[in-house]
């Protein structure tokens, strides 16, 4: 019974208490309304708007916050923005370039190759840089079969010249004559032959003499671009069926996507696009659809598309992931930060307010809106309740705002 008796004196003693701190008497004008029972709470820093303190909650829905706690909280405000959210088709692909635009550098001519050149994956070759030598005594012979039958063109222009005037003087015998003039013909042929096989070879055909016969030949680089193989080394033996060297052109560099079957028929060449490369970072680069493929991918149920870049371009790295949203309309809608939109029991609203109306003080409102799709950090809306003249959106800190609304609605609940 005693047990009984302690625990009714405890709760009659809590009971006292509570109504203690709940019930007061206060008189006609001493700042309280007791029909609202909005009273100030200085541990929370919001007041009733008549509490002497002049911030505070104002009418239903409303805040007043003082600059300083804005300061704090680190709020920013703005307005909507026309943009596209979420009106794109999604795509996946690697950064590549034409085919025409990657090269593989081979010999001419079979020999050794000499070179005192190092030549690294990434450097950056330009077009005529010499790359090393191809050796061969053949390309000796080769010469050698040039000069002789330079001579014997000669010899047998002098021959037909002195049969033709026999022939005339009818002293000569025609066959000889025709005879001379198809050897003329064939040794024309076979000088044009050698003079053009020793240009390939990089060999001037005009200038050679028994006296600078040479060797070797010059391997150069026809085309400029970044070496993204290697496979040569000096002192080895060559042919020209072997890829020496692999060089990439990036002028032209353009995107390789494959989109998904059910999106194909909402994308159109010209469409914009946008993408991003993972593995160099989170900077959105611009382009557009050049060239949509005919022929259709059964395995993963994609069609290949082409897509050129604008603007800033990435640095090129051959088949690096892409992620990219491909734009189907040019249409815009009004949004937000995703973060400035709040959502509590069943209402989905933002808060604006005044931040120059210059008395320290800054009184928030709630503007209902509805939320739309959401994209890379963007939501669409559409207001429904109209913001007041000379009010912006809190853009950044809306949750602040939030939690400090909930703090004044504890501070003044019984």
């Amino acid at each position: 019974m005693k047990h009984i008796s302690y625990i009714n004196i405890i709760v009659l003693t809590t009971l006292f208490i509570l109504l203690s701190s709940c019930k007061h008497d206060h008189g006609p004008g001493d700042g309280h309304d007791h029909e609202g029972h909005d009273h100030g709470d200085t541990n929370t820093g919001i007041h009733s708007e008549d509490d002497g303190h002049g911030h505070g909650h104002g009418e239903e829905g409303s805040l007043v916050l003082t600059e300083a706690q804005i300061a704090t909280i680190g709020l920013e405000f703005g307005a909507t923005t026309n943009m596209k959210v979420n009106n794109f088709a999604s795509a996946t692909g690697r950064l590549g370039v034409p085919a025409n635009s990657q090269t593989s550098i081979s010999a001419k001519a079979a020999g050794i190759l000499t070179s005192d050149k190092k030549f690294v994956e990434g450097n950056y070759l330009k077009k005529g840089s010499l790359i090393g030598y191809i050796v061969n005594p053949e390309f000796i012979a080769k010469q050698e079969e040039y000069l002789q039958t330079k001579t014997q063109l000669e010899f047998v222009a002098l021959e037909l010249q002195r049969q033709q005037l026999l022939v005339s003087a009818d002293a000569g015998v025609e066959r000889d004559l025709q005879k001379l003039k198809s050897q003329q013909s064939s040794l024309i042929t076979s000088q044009k032959g050698l003079s053009k096989y020793l240009s390939y070879l990089g060999i001037d055909a005009t200038t050679l003499t028994a006296d600078n016969l040479t060797e070797r030949i010059s391997l150069y680089a026809p085309n400029s671009g970044y070496i993204s193989k290697i496979t040569l080394n000096n002192g080895m033996y060559v042919t020209p069926d072997m890829s020496l060297l692999e060089l990439i052109e990036t002028d032209h560099q353009h995107l390789e996507l494959d989109v998904f079957e059910k999106d194909i028929s909402s994308i159109k060449k010209g469409a914009k696009l946008s993408y991003t490369i993972p593995s160099l970072g989170s900077k959105v680069f611009e382009g557009y659809i050049s060239v949509i493929s005919k022929e259709f991918n059964p395995d993963d149920k994609t069609i290949r598309i082409h897509g050129h870049q604008t603007g800033d371009k990435p640095n090129f790295i051959k088949d690096l992931f892409i992620n990219a949203k491909i734009w189907l309309d040019e249409g815009t809608s009004p949004s937000l930060p995703s973060d400035a939109i709040v959502r509590d029991d069943g209402m989905t609203f933002v808060y604006s307010g005044d931040p120059s109306a210059g008395n320290g003080e800054v009184e928030f409102i709630k503007i209902m809106v509805v939320p739309g799709a959401s994209d890379n950090g963007f939501t669409k809306v559409s207001l429904i309740d109209t913001i007041p003249a000379n009010h912006q959106i809190v853009t950044k800190g809306a949750y602040y705002v939030y939690a400090q609304s909930k703090a004044g609605e504890l501070a003044h609940e019984h």
